[in-house]
């Protein structure tokens, strides 16, 4: 049986959608097949390799892809937004598109604060996702 297949998809690529990826690939690889992209990708924020790797989950081979580099070229049972910004900005429907979800969650990266309390940002942001993915699979 194929597996079913989720895009994760929020602005940068660079924080929530990586955890998002790393997590159902974590939890339900045996039934999921995970991706992420942006819509204008960027580089993986170090803090996301850190709060991850912190939890056992070595993300060192994940990184950022553009949503272009999927339209229409695979099908994805499921599309889940992380963020606003995706949600908004992110074609309704596009070729290979099943259901879509919405996941919003606050951007860490955006988060201005000492070094601790941005770490903190991360980890917590992370947990948020952990949950969602494992509630939700």
């Amino acid at each position: 049986m194929d597996k079913i297949r989720v895009l994760f998809l929020c602005t940068t690529n660079s924080a929530r959608s990586q955890m998002a990826e790393a997590f159902l690939r974590t939890y339900a690889g045996d039934k999921f097949d995970a991706y992420s992209a942006g819509l204008e990708p960027g580089e993986i924020h170090p803090l996301t390799k850190e709060v991850m790797t912190e939890i056992g989950i070595d993300i060192s081979r994940q990184y950022s892809k553009a949503l272009k580099d999927f339209m229409g070229k695979i099908h994805f049972s499921y599309l889940i937004t992380v963020c606003e910004k995706a949600e908004e900005r992110c074609p309704r429907a596009f070729p290979g598109m099943g259901q879509r979800l919405y996941w919003g969650f606050e951007d860490p990266a955006t988060f201005v604060g000492t070094e601790e309390e941005r770490f903190n940002k991360f980890r917590g942001i992370r947990d948020q996702i952990k949950e969602q993915v494992q509630k939700w699979v």
